[in-house]
């Protein structure tokens, strides 16, 4: 605990939050816990580019009183010289330590552990998060002390933001000479939502102060067993044949289920299992046993994501569902207030042709013509109102193509790609294992709709392409990964071509 006798120098504390968290509610509850206790305290803060592009600071300098005159506090922190960090998630944690403001000898840092991912981690089409181990590693130099938990989970729990358990782990971590009370007063004074906040505080309060904290970076979780049942005797039948499969896969091969019968139904549901049953038993016959059967498990994963593919049937079908306006209302907090939802849609006469039945589709396909003419009036930007009963049915009747998409030009189309990528695969399998492998993996590129569909495709027919040239090379498979990490890395392909000119001239 700081003492609480004459200070030559401030106590100082640096908020960083995100937009929409309570920052500024967090530090006004800090000062006026302060001067609820005969402080001298002062805010200012600086706010970032955007909601998540740049977190909000918040800085706080509190001096006990002396002689009776008001202390000069300063407007920024100085790297090393902050009593108190706290960062409403992981990576904000590490950007205070990248920013001097953490010191070995004097700063405590509280921050939550769960992440909300920056701009820069969600615009890749590959893998971009920030590796919480560097966070970790770096804390632990960093600082004096740390105090971390998911703080996000605690909020939600008790209903609350996050700001109430931050608050909460900073009593709990007796990091301010004030008492519990004098906290809890303050939240009780603010009104609304109290009750809520004082749970988030209680939450925070009791995991601070405990001594079983878990660690900045999560562990990998594990992947859960199979469950006893799944809640229906048709999807428990469904169950007996998972547990027959690899037990590497079964996790895996469960979520893709459960994904192809959200998809469709449940007969697609078994379709998605027999063709699983099918490269399992090569798998075992080309020594996947040995090998964690690392090509069912593929196979489950992205033979679930290219059946259940991006179409105008199934945006439209998320688009209307109950449970996403719930989940909207829930995040916006709007309680019984109407909400106003706008789609922003942009087909192309591709998309329109692919909702026709397949031979009729393949005959206006056929006709560059009536293509440029029906491409011509629909292709543009449209604004559909889905709070409005007029584009709720647009959308909703969009949906209802769902019965018949078996019969549409996009699943035939879409089929006729499944059968020679996994003919590709189990092709490949006698001669090269892990090269068969990735040929599975290689259909990650593909994804979306329209534009971002079209680009995929493109890189995943470069990616194959290439196959000839690594059947005889036993880090073939290594070499299949590398070129799909690159597809994923800019749009252009720029990095792709690099890897695949590398490849050429080995």
């Amino acid at each position: 605990m700081f003492d609480s006798v004459v200070r030559e120098k401030p106590l100082t504390i640096a908020i960083l939050a995100m937009g929409g968290q309570g920052g500024g509610t967090l530090a006004d509850w800090i000062v006026a816990v302060a001067e609820a206790n005969g402080w001298h305290a002062q805010s200012t803060s600086v706010p970032g580019v955007a909601q998540r592009t740049g977190a909000t600071l918040y800085y706080i300098e509190m001096l006990p009183p002396r002689d009776g005159r008001a202390p000069v506090l300063a407007l920024m922190p100085t790297p090393g010289d902050v009593d108190v960090v706290i960062a409403s998630e992981l990576m904000e944690a590490g950007r205070s330590i990248l920013r001097g403001l953490a010191t070995p000898e004097k700063t405590l840092i509280i921050t939550s552990i769960h992440r909300a991912y920056a701009v820069a981690e969600k615009e890749k089409p590959g893998l971009s998060i920030a590796d919480p181990k560097a966070v970790n590693a770096a804390a632990g130099i960093a600082a004096r002390r740390i105090i971390a938990f998911d703080m996000e989970q605690a909020a939600r729990e008790n209903g609350t933001v996050i700001s109430a358990p931050l608050l909460g782990a900073l009593a709990g971590a007796a990091a301010l000479p004030f008492p519990r009370e004098s906290f809890e007063a303050v939240i009780s004074a603010g009104g609304k939502g109290t009750a809520a906040s004082l749970k988030g505080f209680a939450a925070g309060f009791s995991l601070a102060s405990s001594n079983e904290l878990p660690e900045l970076g999560r562990a990998p979780a594990e992947r859960p067993p199979l469950p006893e049942s799944l809640g229906r005797p048709a999807l428990d039948q469904r169950l007996l044949r998972l547990r027959a499969l690899p037990v590497e896969a079964q996790a895996v091969a469960l979520a893709g289920l459960k994904r192809c019968i959200d998809f469709q139904d449940l007969a697609y549901g078994d379709d998605y299992l027999t063709r699983i049953e099918v490269l399992a038993r090569l798998d075992d016959q080309h020594g996947g046993a040995g090998r964690g059967h690392g090509f069912t498990v593929a196979a489950a994963k992205y033979l679930a994501n290219a059946l259940t593919y991006d179409d105008v049937i199934g945006v439209a079908d998320l688009k209307t569902r109950s449970a996403r306006f719930a989940r909207i209302a829930q995040d916006m907090k709007a309680g019984d207030d109407p909400i106003y939802l706008t789609e922003f849609m942009h087909p192309r006469g591709e998309e329109i042709v692919s909702l026709l039945p397949a031979r009729l589709g393949r005959r206006v396909l056929a006709k560059p013509r009536l293509m440029a003419f029906i491409d011509a009036r629909v292709n543009r930007g449209r604004h559909v109102e889905t709070s409005t009963l007029s584009g709720f049915l647009q959308l909703y009747l969009v949906s209802g193509l769902r019965r018949w998409r078996r019969t549409l030009l996009r699943h035939e189309t879409e089929m006729r790609h499944v059968e020679t990528w996994l003919q590709l695969a189990t092709g490949t399998l006698p001669a090269n294992y892990d090269l068969a492998r990735a040929v599975l993996a290689a259909r990650r590129l593909i994804k979306g709709y329209s534009d971002t569909h079209a680009r995929g495709l493109s890189k995943f027919d470069r990616v194959i392409s290439m196959v000839p040239e690594l059947q005889g090379r036993e880090d073939g498979g290594q070499w299949m990964d590398r070129m799909i990490a690159a597809a994923l890395k800019d749009e252009d392909g720029t990095a792709l071509d690099g890897v695949m000119k590398t490849i050429r001239e080995m």
